[in-house]
Protein backbone atom coordinates (compact mmCIF):
# COMPACT_ATOMS: atom_id res chain seq x y z
CA UNK A 1 0.00 0.00 0.00
CA UNK A 2 1.28 4.08 -1.01
CA UNK A 3 2.25 5.93 1.81
CA UNK A 4 2.09 9.57 2.86
CA UNK A 5 3.80 10.74 6.15
CA UNK A 6 2.76 13.96 7.30
CA UNK A 7 4.96 16.27 9.77
CA UNK A 8 4.55 19.73 10.70
CA UNK A 9 7.05 21.95 8.84
CA UNK A 10 5.84 24.75 11.41
CA UNK A 11 2.25 26.72 12.63
CA UNK A 12 1.61 27.41 8.89
CA UNK A 13 2.57 24.36 6.71
CA UNK A 14 2.65 20.82 7.08
CA UNK A 15 5.37 18.63 5.09
CA UNK A 16 4.24 15.88 2.78
CA UNK A 17 6.74 13.32 2.66
CA UNK A 18 6.17 10.27 0.22
CA UNK A 19 8.60 8.39 -2.17
CA UNK A 20 5.95 8.12 -5.55
CA UNK A 21 6.18 11.27 -7.13
CA UNK A 22 2.84 10.22 -9.21
CA UNK A 23 0.92 10.28 -5.77
CA UNK A 24 2.65 14.26 -5.17
CA UNK A 25 1.52 15.11 -8.75
CA UNK A 26 -2.03 13.32 -8.02
CA UNK A 27 -2.12 15.73 -4.50
CA UNK A 28 -0.94 19.01 -6.71
CA UNK A 29 -4.14 18.43 -8.91
CA UNK A 30 -6.49 17.69 -6.20
CA UNK A 31 -5.45 20.86 -4.10
CA UNK A 32 -5.62 23.13 -7.75
CA UNK A 33 -8.54 25.19 -8.75
CA UNK A 34 -9.41 27.92 -10.83
CA UNK A 35 -9.98 31.36 -8.84
CA UNK A 36 -13.85 32.28 -9.56
CA UNK A 37 -13.73 34.93 -12.34
CA UNK A 38 -10.57 34.36 -13.80
CA UNK A 39 -11.09 35.21 -17.06
CA UNK A 40 -11.60 38.58 -16.35
CA UNK A 41 -8.91 39.65 -14.32
CA UNK A 42 -5.75 41.09 -16.85
CA UNK A 43 -3.23 38.72 -15.39
CA UNK A 44 -5.08 35.75 -17.55
CA UNK A 45 -6.24 38.37 -20.16
CA UNK A 46 -2.30 39.09 -20.83
CA UNK A 47 -1.60 35.46 -20.43
CA UNK A 48 0.90 35.63 -17.18
CA UNK A 49 -1.44 33.35 -14.83
CA UNK A 50 -3.59 30.46 -15.80
CA UNK A 51 -6.03 31.19 -13.42
CA UNK A 52 -5.35 28.97 -10.92
CA UNK A 53 -4.34 28.81 -7.27
CA UNK A 54 -2.30 25.81 -6.05
CA UNK A 55 -2.62 25.11 -1.92
CA UNK A 56 -0.07 22.23 -2.58
CA UNK A 57 3.74 23.54 -3.01
CA UNK A 58 5.22 20.44 -5.10
CA UNK A 59 8.83 22.18 -5.13
CA UNK A 60 8.79 21.87 -1.12
CA UNK A 61 6.30 19.54 -0.77
CA UNK A 62 4.68 21.69 1.97
CA UNK A 63 0.54 22.29 2.34
CA UNK A 64 -1.57 24.90 4.61
CA UNK A 65 -1.72 23.24 7.79
CA UNK A 66 -5.60 24.45 7.96
CA UNK A 67 -5.58 21.56 5.26
CA UNK A 68 -4.95 18.82 7.09
CA UNK A 69 -8.40 16.66 7.09
CA UNK A 70 -9.07 17.19 3.24
CA UNK A 71 -5.24 15.56 2.91
CA UNK A 72 -6.72 12.82 5.40
CA UNK A 73 -9.78 12.49 2.88
CA UNK A 74 -7.66 12.34 -0.02
CA UNK A 75 -5.66 9.38 1.32
CA UNK A 76 -9.06 7.50 2.03
CA UNK A 77 -10.84 7.66 -1.14
CA UNK A 78 -7.06 6.49 -2.86
CA UNK A 79 -6.63 3.98 -0.10
CA UNK A 80 -3.39 5.60 1.24
CA UNK A 81 -1.74 4.59 4.05
CA UNK A 82 -1.93 8.20 6.19
CA UNK A 83 1.56 8.36 8.90
CA UNK A 84 0.93 11.56 10.66
CA UNK A 85 3.78 12.87 12.67
CA UNK A 86 2.45 15.84 14.81
CA UNK A 87 4.53 17.78 17.05
CA UNK A 88 1.40 17.89 19.79
CA UNK A 89 -1.68 16.37 20.14
CA UNK A 90 -4.56 18.57 19.94
CA UNK A 91 -7.23 19.33 22.64
CA UNK A 92 -4.77 19.32 25.65
CA UNK A 93 -4.22 22.80 26.60
CA UNK A 94 -4.95 23.49 29.97
CA UNK A 95 -4.98 25.80 32.63
CA UNK A 96 -2.61 25.21 36.05
CA UNK A 97 -4.86 23.13 37.73
CA UNK A 98 -8.02 23.52 35.58
CA UNK A 99 -9.48 21.26 33.09
CA UNK A 100 -9.63 23.92 30.18
CA UNK A 101 -11.48 21.89 27.61
CA UNK A 102 -15.16 21.91 29.68
CA UNK A 103 -14.57 24.44 32.04
CA UNK A 104 -15.14 28.21 31.26
CA UNK A 105 -15.46 29.70 34.66
CA UNK A 106 -12.40 32.08 34.50
CA UNK A 107 -14.75 34.18 31.79
CA UNK A 108 -17.09 35.03 35.33
CA UNK A 109 -13.96 36.84 36.96
CA UNK A 110 -13.67 39.09 33.98
CA UNK A 111 -15.23 42.89 34.36
CA UNK A 112 -16.86 42.69 31.35
CA UNK A 113 -20.38 44.44 30.79
CA UNK A 114 -21.86 41.28 28.82
CA UNK A 115 -22.98 37.90 29.89
CA UNK A 116 -21.63 35.88 26.91
CA UNK A 117 -24.28 34.28 25.04
CA UNK A 118 -24.04 30.13 24.57
CA UNK A 119 -23.04 30.11 20.58
CA UNK A 120 -20.08 32.62 21.76
CA UNK A 121 -19.11 29.99 24.82
CA UNK A 122 -19.12 27.58 22.39
CA UNK A 123 -16.86 29.25 19.90
CA UNK A 124 -14.63 30.34 22.71
CA UNK A 125 -14.30 26.92 24.24
CA UNK A 126 -14.09 25.13 20.52
CA UNK A 127 -10.94 27.88 20.07
CA UNK A 128 -9.51 26.76 22.87
CA UNK A 129 -9.40 23.25 22.43
CA UNK A 130 -8.24 23.15 19.08
CA UNK A 131 -5.75 26.20 19.21
CA UNK A 132 -7.17 27.18 15.48
CA UNK A 133 -10.04 27.29 13.69
CA UNK A 134 -12.33 29.71 11.24
CA UNK A 135 -14.75 30.72 13.31
CA UNK A 136 -18.10 31.55 10.71
CA UNK A 137 -20.75 33.34 12.52
CA UNK A 138 -22.93 35.92 11.44
CA UNK A 139 -22.64 40.26 11.46
CA UNK A 140 -24.21 41.49 14.76
CA UNK A 141 -23.22 38.19 17.07
CA UNK A 142 -20.91 39.55 18.86
CA UNK A 143 -17.34 38.43 17.22
CA UNK A 144 -15.42 41.12 18.92
CA UNK A 145 -16.07 39.96 22.36
CA UNK A 146 -15.07 36.60 21.11
CA UNK A 147 -11.87 37.59 20.18
CA UNK A 148 -11.83 39.79 23.02
CA UNK A 149 -12.10 36.83 25.27
CA UNK A 150 -9.85 34.70 23.23
CA UNK A 151 -7.32 37.10 23.70
CA UNK A 152 -7.49 37.18 27.15
CA UNK A 153 -6.59 34.09 28.04
CA UNK A 154 -3.64 33.46 25.61
CA UNK A 155 -2.41 36.94 27.49
CA UNK A 156 -2.92 35.16 30.85
CA UNK A 157 -1.38 31.92 29.53
CA UNK A 158 1.18 33.14 27.52
CA UNK A 159 3.87 35.25 27.18
CA UNK A 160 3.89 36.15 23.30
CA UNK A 161 2.00 39.05 21.45
CA UNK A 162 -0.95 38.79 20.23
CA UNK A 163 -1.56 40.21 16.16
CA UNK A 164 -5.39 41.02 15.33
CA UNK A 165 -5.79 41.70 11.73
CA UNK A 166 -8.64 44.03 9.89
CA UNK A 167 -9.71 45.14 6.65
CA UNK A 168 -9.86 49.14 7.45
CA UNK A 169 -9.08 52.04 9.34
CA UNK A 170 -12.51 52.11 10.69
CA UNK A 171 -12.08 48.74 12.56
CA UNK A 172 -8.82 49.37 14.06
CA UNK A 173 -10.77 51.73 15.82
CA UNK A 174 -14.16 50.49 16.54
CA UNK A 175 -11.51 47.24 17.61
CA UNK A 176 -9.81 49.45 19.77
CA UNK A 177 -13.14 50.87 21.21
CA UNK A 178 -14.75 47.69 21.82
CA UNK A 179 -11.99 46.36 24.39
CA UNK A 180 -11.88 49.63 25.94
CA UNK A 181 -15.46 49.00 26.43
CA UNK A 182 -15.26 45.14 27.45
CA UNK A 183 -11.95 46.12 30.02
CA UNK A 184 -13.62 49.77 31.42
CA UNK A 185 -14.15 47.95 34.98
CA UNK A 186 -11.54 46.06 35.08
CA UNK A 187 -8.44 47.30 37.23
CA UNK A 188 -5.99 44.40 36.44
CA UNK A 189 -6.23 45.00 32.19
CA UNK A 190 -6.43 48.45 30.27
CA UNK A 191 -6.90 48.24 26.78
CA UNK A 192 -4.87 51.53 26.37
CA UNK A 193 -2.22 50.50 27.93
CA UNK A 194 -1.98 46.80 26.05
CA UNK A 195 -3.68 47.57 22.67
CA UNK A 196 -1.12 49.00 19.75
CA UNK A 197 -3.28 50.38 17.05
CA UNK A 198 -1.46 50.28 13.72
CA UNK A 199 -2.57 52.09 10.41
CA UNK A 200 -1.34 53.94 7.41
CA UNK A 201 1.94 56.15 8.90
CA UNK A 202 1.94 54.43 12.33
CA UNK A 203 4.65 52.72 14.19
CA UNK A 204 4.63 48.98 13.30
CA UNK A 205 5.82 47.80 16.80
CA UNK A 206 5.86 48.49 20.70
CA UNK A 207 8.37 47.68 23.03
CA UNK A 208 5.77 47.12 25.90
CA UNK A 209 1.90 46.72 24.65
CA UNK A 210 1.16 42.90 23.81
CA UNK A 211 -1.42 43.43 21.35
CA UNK A 212 -1.54 44.87 17.64
CA UNK A 213 -4.63 45.60 15.79
CA UNK A 214 -3.70 46.96 12.20
CA UNK A 215 -5.17 46.41 8.91
CA UNK A 216 -3.72 44.19 6.60
CA UNK A 217 -2.62 46.78 4.41
CA UNK A 218 0.05 48.36 6.89
CA UNK A 219 1.74 45.36 7.48
CA UNK A 220 1.43 42.29 4.90
CA UNK A 221 4.93 43.90 3.24
CA UNK A 222 6.78 43.60 7.02
CA UNK A 223 9.78 40.82 6.47
CA UNK A 224 9.20 37.62 8.18
CA UNK A 225 11.51 38.61 11.31
CA UNK A 226 8.75 40.58 12.37
CA UNK A 227 6.13 38.50 12.61
CA UNK A 228 7.96 35.84 15.16
CA UNK A 229 6.69 37.87 18.12
CA UNK A 230 3.33 36.69 17.42
CA UNK A 231 2.07 33.80 19.26
CA UNK A 232 -1.55 34.67 18.12
CA UNK A 233 -2.95 35.74 15.07
CA UNK A 234 -6.72 36.34 14.68
CA UNK A 235 -7.90 37.69 11.48
CA UNK A 236 -11.68 39.72 11.67
CA UNK A 237 -14.33 39.65 8.88
CA UNK A 238 -11.50 36.91 7.09
CA UNK A 239 -13.39 36.75 3.85
CA UNK A 240 -12.79 40.77 2.86
CA UNK A 241 -8.97 40.31 2.72
CA UNK A 242 -7.03 40.03 -0.68
CA UNK A 243 -6.18 36.59 -0.80
CA UNK A 244 -2.25 37.36 -1.47
CA UNK A 245 -1.74 39.87 1.53
CA UNK A 246 -3.45 37.62 3.85
CA UNK A 247 -1.49 34.70 2.64
CA UNK A 248 1.79 36.82 3.07
CA UNK A 249 0.78 37.44 6.50
CA UNK A 250 -0.23 33.84 7.94
CA UNK A 251 2.48 32.05 6.51
CA UNK A 252 4.98 34.76 7.65
CA UNK A 253 3.39 33.43 11.38
CA UNK A 254 5.17 30.60 12.06
CA UNK A 255 5.56 30.99 15.96
CA UNK A 256 1.65 31.51 16.15
CA UNK A 257 0.30 28.48 18.06
CA UNK A 258 -3.57 30.05 18.25
CA UNK A 259 -5.04 31.19 14.52
CA UNK A 260 -8.08 31.95 14.14
CA UNK A 261 -10.22 33.43 11.37
CA UNK A 262 -13.72 34.90 11.79
CA UNK A 263 -16.18 35.60 9.43
CA UNK A 264 -20.01 36.63 8.64
CA UNK A 265 -19.71 34.52 5.47
CA UNK A 266 -18.23 32.40 3.15
CA UNK A 267 -18.88 33.30 -0.85
CA UNK A 268 -20.39 29.69 -1.43
CA UNK A 269 -16.91 29.02 -3.95
CA UNK A 270 -15.00 26.02 -2.79
CA UNK A 271 -11.51 28.27 -3.71
CA UNK A 272 -12.44 31.08 -1.07
CA UNK A 273 -13.35 28.50 1.28
CA UNK A 274 -10.17 26.19 1.30
CA UNK A 275 -7.70 29.64 1.34
CA UNK A 276 -8.91 30.34 4.71
CA UNK A 277 -9.44 27.00 6.31
CA UNK A 278 -5.70 26.39 5.45
CA UNK A 279 -4.50 29.76 6.69
CA UNK A 280 -7.09 29.06 9.86
CA UNK A 281 -8.09 25.35 9.96
CA UNK A 282 -11.08 23.83 9.47
CA UNK A 283 -14.27 25.90 9.49
CA UNK A 284 -17.22 26.32 11.88
CA UNK A 285 -20.72 27.42 11.94
CA UNK A 286 -21.45 29.28 15.55
CA UNK A 287 -24.82 30.35 14.75
CA UNK A 288 -26.84 31.74 11.86
CA UNK A 289 -28.56 35.30 11.64
CA UNK A 290 -32.04 33.19 11.16
CA UNK A 291 -31.53 31.58 14.71
CA UNK A 292 -30.68 34.60 16.32
CA UNK A 293 -33.54 36.28 14.64
CA UNK A 294 -35.78 33.77 16.58
CA UNK A 295 -34.20 33.87 19.68
CA UNK A 296 -34.99 37.67 20.05
CA UNK A 297 -31.13 38.71 20.04
CA UNK A 298 -31.46 40.49 16.31
CA UNK A 299 -34.04 42.52 14.63
CA UNK A 300 -37.21 41.04 12.65
CA UNK A 301 -35.98 40.96 8.77
CA UNK A 302 -38.95 41.83 5.85
CA UNK A 303 -36.97 41.58 2.57
CA UNK A 304 -38.95 43.56 -0.51
CA UNK A 305 -37.66 43.09 -3.84
CA UNK A 306 -39.11 45.43 -5.55
CA UNK A 307 -38.71 44.07 -9.36
CA UNK A 308 -38.72 47.40 -11.57
CA UNK A 309 -40.05 46.53 -15.33
CA UNK A 310 -38.15 49.01 -18.10
CA UNK A 311 -39.85 50.27 -21.06
CA UNK A 312 -39.69 48.19 -23.88
CA UNK A 313 -37.15 50.37 -26.03
CA UNK A 314 -34.77 50.28 -23.06
CA UNK A 315 -35.32 47.00 -22.78
CA UNK A 316 -34.50 45.82 -26.13
CA UNK A 317 -31.08 48.45 -26.26
CA UNK A 318 -29.79 47.03 -23.11
CA UNK A 319 -29.94 43.54 -25.05
CA UNK A 320 -27.45 43.75 -27.13
CA UNK A 321 -25.32 45.32 -24.61
CA UNK A 322 -22.84 43.44 -22.80
CA UNK A 323 -22.30 43.24 -18.89
CA UNK A 324 -20.87 46.48 -17.50
CA UNK A 325 -22.64 48.24 -20.32
CA UNK A 326 -25.62 47.10 -18.96
CA UNK A 327 -24.70 48.23 -14.93
CA UNK A 328 -23.66 51.57 -16.39
CA UNK A 329 -27.06 51.84 -18.18
CA UNK A 330 -29.12 51.00 -15.33
CA UNK A 331 -26.97 52.96 -12.12
CA UNK A 332 -27.21 56.31 -14.55
CA UNK A 333 -31.14 56.08 -15.12
CA UNK A 334 -32.41 58.53 -13.70
CA UNK A 335 -36.07 57.37 -13.32
CA UNK A 336 -34.62 54.34 -11.56
CA UNK A 337 -32.59 56.98 -9.47
CA UNK A 338 -35.65 59.29 -8.63
CA UNK A 339 -37.80 56.07 -7.81
CA UNK A 340 -34.79 55.29 -5.57
CA UNK A 341 -34.89 59.00 -4.21
CA UNK A 342 -38.63 58.48 -3.47
CA UNK A 343 -38.40 55.42 -1.60
CA UNK A 344 -36.00 56.59 0.52
CA UNK A 345 -37.65 60.12 1.09
CA UNK A 346 -41.18 57.44 2.76
CA UNK A 347 -39.20 55.60 5.13
CA UNK A 348 -39.59 56.13 9.00
CA UNK A 349 -36.46 55.40 10.68
CA UNK A 350 -32.90 55.09 9.64
CA UNK A 351 -32.08 54.24 6.02
CA UNK A 352 -28.81 52.94 4.43
CA UNK A 353 -28.82 53.09 0.70
CA UNK A 354 -25.95 51.26 -0.47
CA UNK A 355 -24.37 51.44 -3.73
CA UNK A 356 -21.40 50.10 -5.90
CA UNK A 357 -20.13 53.10 -7.66
CA UNK A 358 -19.15 56.48 -6.38
CA UNK A 359 -18.96 58.73 -9.01
CA UNK A 360 -21.59 57.32 -11.60
CA UNK A 361 -24.18 56.60 -9.24
CA UNK A 362 -23.77 57.80 -5.23
CA UNK A 363 -22.63 61.01 -5.62
CA UNK A 364 -25.51 61.41 -7.89
CA UNK A 365 -27.91 59.99 -5.70
CA UNK A 366 -26.64 61.89 -2.48
CA UNK A 367 -27.42 65.70 -4.86
CA UNK A 368 -30.83 63.97 -5.61
CA UNK A 369 -31.58 62.54 -2.49
CA UNK A 370 -29.94 65.83 -0.36
CA UNK A 371 -31.92 68.55 -2.66
CA UNK A 372 -35.23 67.00 -2.05
CA UNK A 373 -35.02 67.04 1.68
CA UNK A 374 -33.93 70.40 1.46
CA UNK A 375 -36.68 71.04 -0.43
CA UNK A 376 -39.06 69.61 1.83
CA UNK A 377 -37.85 69.53 5.34
CA UNK A 378 -35.26 72.61 5.41
CA UNK A 379 -31.59 72.57 5.23
CA UNK A 380 -30.48 70.33 8.47
CA UNK A 381 -33.69 69.11 9.57
CA UNK A 382 -33.37 65.82 8.00
CA UNK A 383 -29.83 64.89 8.31
CA UNK A 384 -28.56 63.02 4.99
CA UNK A 385 -25.20 61.87 4.69
CA UNK A 386 -22.56 60.26 2.19
CA UNK A 387 -19.57 58.05 2.69
CA UNK A 388 -17.01 56.40 0.54
CA UNK A 389 -13.69 55.26 0.58
CA UNK A 390 -12.70 58.19 0.28
CA UNK A 391 -14.25 59.95 3.75
CA UNK A 392 -11.65 59.86 6.75
CA UNK A 393 -12.04 56.94 9.09
CA UNK A 394 -12.84 59.57 11.68
CA UNK A 395 -15.78 61.25 9.82
CA UNK A 396 -17.20 57.51 9.45
CA UNK A 397 -16.96 57.00 13.08
CA UNK A 398 -18.18 60.59 13.39
CA UNK A 399 -21.07 59.88 11.31
CA UNK A 400 -22.01 56.18 12.79
CA UNK A 401 -22.40 58.26 16.29
CA UNK A 402 -24.98 60.24 14.77
CA UNK A 403 -27.30 57.46 13.73
CA UNK A 404 -27.06 56.31 17.10
CA UNK A 405 -28.97 59.30 18.54
CA UNK A 406 -30.66 60.27 14.99
CA UNK A 407 -34.35 59.22 13.72
CA UNK A 408 -34.76 59.66 10.16
CA UNK A 409 -31.33 59.60 8.67
CA UNK A 410 -30.42 58.78 5.28
CA UNK A 411 -26.74 57.40 4.53
CA UNK A 412 -25.61 56.93 0.85
CA UNK A 413 -22.71 54.86 1.38
CA UNK A 414 -20.43 52.58 -0.71
CA UNK A 415 -20.37 48.75 -0.05
CA UNK A 416 -17.38 48.78 0.74
CA UNK A 417 -17.37 51.29 3.52
CA UNK A 418 -20.40 49.75 4.94
CA UNK A 419 -21.23 46.18 3.90
CA UNK A 420 -18.75 45.58 6.23
CA UNK A 421 -17.89 45.58 9.52
CA UNK A 422 -19.14 49.33 10.76
CA UNK A 423 -21.57 48.92 13.31
CA UNK A 424 -24.48 50.86 12.96
CA UNK A 425 -27.13 50.22 15.88
CA UNK A 426 -30.03 52.42 15.16
CA UNK A 427 -30.66 51.04 11.77
CA UNK A 428 -34.45 50.65 10.17
CA UNK A 429 -34.10 50.12 6.59
CA UNK A 430 -31.73 49.49 4.08
CA UNK A 431 -31.42 49.82 0.09
CA UNK A 432 -29.85 47.73 -2.12
CA UNK A 433 -28.88 50.50 -4.85
CA UNK A 434 -26.74 48.34 -7.26
CA UNK A 435 -26.81 44.99 -8.70
CA UNK A 436 -25.03 42.78 -7.25
CA UNK A 437 -24.71 38.84 -6.91
CA UNK A 438 -22.12 38.78 -4.02
CA UNK A 439 -22.92 36.03 -1.53
CA UNK A 440 -20.56 37.85 1.11
CA UNK A 441 -21.78 41.18 0.38
CA UNK A 442 -25.34 41.04 0.55
CA UNK A 443 -25.37 38.58 3.99
CA UNK A 444 -22.97 41.22 5.37
CA UNK A 445 -24.85 44.42 4.39
CA UNK A 446 -28.19 42.68 5.37
CA UNK A 447 -26.19 42.13 8.80
CA UNK A 448 -26.13 46.10 9.44
CA UNK A 449 -29.82 46.58 9.81
CA UNK A 450 -30.06 43.32 12.14
CA UNK A 451 -28.72 44.85 15.31
CA UNK A 452 -31.76 45.05 17.88
CA UNK A 453 -34.27 47.80 17.78
CA UNK A 454 -37.33 48.82 18.68
CA UNK A 455 -38.43 48.34 15.11
CA UNK A 456 -38.30 45.30 12.26
CA UNK A 457 -35.69 46.06 9.91
CA UNK A 458 -36.74 46.23 5.99
CA UNK A 459 -34.73 45.37 3.21
CA UNK A 460 -35.54 46.92 -0.65
CA UNK A 461 -33.66 44.62 -3.00
CA UNK A 462 -33.81 47.04 -6.52
CA UNK A 463 -33.83 44.44 -9.15
CA UNK A 464 -34.41 45.18 -12.77
CA UNK A 465 -36.66 43.34 -15.45
CA UNK A 466 -34.74 44.26 -18.51
CA UNK A 467 -35.22 40.77 -20.76
CA UNK A 468 -36.13 41.08 -24.26
CA UNK A 469 -38.18 38.49 -25.99
CA UNK A 470 -36.62 34.90 -24.18
CA UNK A 471 -33.41 36.39 -23.16
CA UNK A 472 -33.00 37.65 -19.57
CA UNK A 473 -30.07 41.14 -18.61
CA UNK A 474 -27.42 39.92 -16.92
CA UNK A 475 -28.80 41.47 -13.82
CA UNK A 476 -31.94 39.74 -13.61
CA UNK A 477 -30.17 36.76 -13.10
CA UNK A 478 -28.02 37.82 -10.54
CA UNK A 479 -31.18 39.03 -8.75
CA UNK A 480 -32.41 35.34 -9.12
CA UNK A 481 -29.17 34.52 -7.24
CA UNK A 482 -29.68 37.34 -4.14
CA UNK A 483 -33.29 35.26 -3.70
CA UNK A 484 -31.47 31.43 -3.58
CA UNK A 485 -29.58 33.44 -0.62
CA UNK A 486 -32.54 34.88 0.80
CA UNK A 487 -34.27 31.09 0.46
CA UNK A 488 -31.15 29.23 1.58
CA UNK A 489 -30.59 31.65 5.08
CA UNK A 490 -34.16 31.18 5.63
CA UNK A 491 -35.39 34.82 5.58
CA UNK A 492 -38.84 36.17 4.61
CA UNK A 493 -39.20 38.15 0.92
CA UNK A 494 -41.88 39.13 -1.11
CA UNK A 495 -41.29 40.07 -4.53
CA UNK A 496 -43.34 43.67 -5.89
CA UNK A 497 -43.41 44.56 -9.76
CA UNK A 498 -43.18 47.91 -10.70
CA UNK A 499 -43.42 49.62 -13.61
CA UNK A 500 -40.57 52.28 -14.34
CA UNK A 501 -42.02 55.36 -15.47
Amino acid sequence: MEQITVKVKDNAFLYIDCDDKGILHELAEAFTFYVPNYKFTPQFRNKLWDGKIRLFNMRDQSIYSGLFGYIKAFCIERNIELISILKEPPHKYNLPGMDYNDDLSWIKDLPIPYIPKDYQLEAIQHGLRTRSGLLVSPTASGKSLIIYLLMRYFLATNEDKVLIIVPTTSLVKQMHGDFCEYADNDDDWFATENCHEIMAGLDKGHETKRVYISTWQSIYKMQKGYFQQFGMVIGDEAHNFKAKSLTSILTKCTEARYRFGLTGTLDGTQTHKLVLEGLFGPHKNITTSKALIDRGDLANLNIDIILLKHKEEACKEVSKMKYQDEVDYIVTCDARNKFIKNLALDQKGNTLILFQFVEKHGEPLFRMINEAVEGLWGIGKRKVFFVSGKTPADTREEIRAITEIEKDAILVCSYGTFSTGINIVNLHNIIFASPSKSQIRVLQSIGRGLRKTDKDTTLYDISDDLHWKSKKNYTLNHSAERVKIYAKERFKFKIHEVKLL
